[in-house]
């Protein structure tokens, strides 16, 4: 069995801490409201596509922003014919997160720009955080607690050198300088950061702090990106910008066991490495791009078919953590995102990866496509709020099955037997509305069928959350 840390359901002082937190915090400047928010990724730099049209050219020495996230869902309860060990529960629950993140940002020389991100987290999941792959919020991290735990997030250098092209200004915003850059340019991302900083950064799901929170929705659903269990990682990437065209290159430290708190440092020994092509277009004036990626995982990871031989004769279940060795995982995505009018924008991504290894940083999910609508509430006079709906069907190959069918037990899955697989879909809606720049409150509603790939188990499940976010 994966390592994980099971925790206790009580609630903490952090609601009335952000509470306190938002009374005292003003907010220096607005909030983004176009589509294409320069926010996204938990705070991580714009995309290309995403800069601004402003005539100030200004650049900054330093900058400083913060955020506080509450997120808070209940879970009805719901009828199945088994529970297993790690199967969603089938009684009422109650989850929540609170995060808070300091992002902290310097120019150390022409180029350059160096950030460090101290940050907070607290809270509880749903079930011990087993029974679904489609993990219903974005905030909860692997080795949480109740106990509010400090830690730095992010420490990261990055240098660009700028090739010619058009002149580009970016605006301030978290982890990001206000800069001028060339449209032609090579940067060189190194230090400690999440891979989405970098890698599929969608304009309308990528950030759970203020967009979508399901796991199938935040990034490729497929894509077993190196992380601790926190989401964070250490390594380096270059990436190539041409214009229109992006090229991304990276690798990156694997955790030293699956799902687990501690890095392993010997990265050109087990690593994650990451390419990702992007082209941005325009459909009339309408803007879109469209992301490709690859990633191969080299860990030391189990394989299923070969845990279903070890057990087999035995009377015991297979055990994918007995039979580690070195071993690979690759996979691949495509994305696609465009503005469909100046309120609606559009993504759709589909990502697969060869999964005869165990998960072992990111979710159980072999196979995913997801898509949504996020539109601006122009027409009903809040031009500041989002409306987003999205849904997402997730699958196993067909080794993965097998082990669950004969018990064993994954990072998050283990009903204990799989005798009718069925894909885990999610539908999810959520509705942000700004109360004042940069106090946003967001009722969010998930709606999961086969919760664990199980159709024995297929619910309806029902989730019901809200969310409350502060920045500055």
């Amino acid at each position: 069995m994966h390592t994980q840390t099971h925790i206790a359901r009580k609630h903490s002082p952090a609601l009335l801490f952000m509470l306190g937190t938002m009374a005292c915090t003003a907010p220096a400047k607005a909030q983004d409201t176009s589509l294409a928010s320069t926010e996204s990724g938990r705070g991580s730099p714009p995309a290309p596509a995403q800069t601004s049209n402003s005539t100030d050219t200004s650049e900054e020495r330093w900058n400083f922003h913060a955020q506080t996230t509450y997120v808070y869902q209940h879970k009805d309860g719901f009828s199945a014919p088994y529970t297993g060990p790690q199967s969603l529960s089938t009684a009422p629950e109650d989850s929540y997160t609170w995060t808070f993140t300091m992002y902290m940002g310097a120019r150390l020389w022409k180029g350059s720009e160096i950030y460090v991100n101290p940050e907070v987290v607290v809270g509880t999941p749903l079930s011990h955080l087993f029974g679904l792959a489609s993990i219903n919020n974005g905030e909860i991290q692997k080795n949480g607690g109740t106990h509010p735990r400090g830690y730095l997030a992010r420490w990261y250098l990055r240098q660009s050198f700028n090739l010619g092209g058009d002149s580009v200004h970016v605006e301030d915003g978290p982890n990001q300088l206000a800069g001028n850059y060339d449209s032609r340019r090579f940067v060189v991302t190194l230090g400690k950061l999440t891979l989405t900083d970098i890698f599929e950064k969608n304009t309308y799901a990528n950030d759970p702090r203020t967009q979508f929170l399901n796991w199938s929705m935040i990034t490729h659903g497929a894509w077993d990106y190196a992380a601790d269990a926190r989401a964070y990682t250490i390594g380096g990437a270059g990436e190539l910008y041409w214009d229109n065209w992006v090229l991304r290159v990276g690798r990156f430290m694997e955790p030293k066991e699956a799902n687990g708190t501690t890095l392993n440092h010997r990265i050109w020994t087990y690593h994650g490495d990451n390419l990702e092509v992007e082209h941005d277009h325009k459909l009339g004036e309408l803007p879109g791009l469209v992301r490709v990626m690859a990633f191969r995982n080299h860990s030391w990871a189990g394989n299923y078919l070969d845990a279903i031989a070890a057990a087999e004769g035995t009377g015991n279940p297979p055990d994918v953590t007995s039979v580690r060795k070195p071993s690979s995982k690759v996979g691949y995505g495509i994305s696609f995102e465009q503005r469909l009018s100046r309120d609606v924008g559009l993504f759709l991504r589909a990502s697969s990866a060869n999964d005869r290894s165990e998960e072992y940083a990111f979710t159980e999910i072999d196979n995913v496509l997801s898509g949504g609508l996020s539109i601006n509430g122009t027409h009903w006079k809040r031009p500041d709020d989002v409306f987003g709906i999205a849904y997402s069907t997730a699958g196993l190959n067909r080794q993965h099955r097998e082990y669950l069918a004969a018990g064993g037990l994954g990072g998050f899955l283990g009903d204990g037997q799989l005798t009718r697989y069925g894909r885990e879909q999610v539908l999810e809606t959520y509705y942000n509305y700004h109360l004042y720049k940069g106090v946003q409150i967001s009722p969010d509603l998930q709606l999961i069928l086969n919760p664990g790939y199980n159709a024995d188990r297929r619910g309806p499940v029902f989730i019901y959350g809200v969310r409350m976010h502060l920045e500055m």
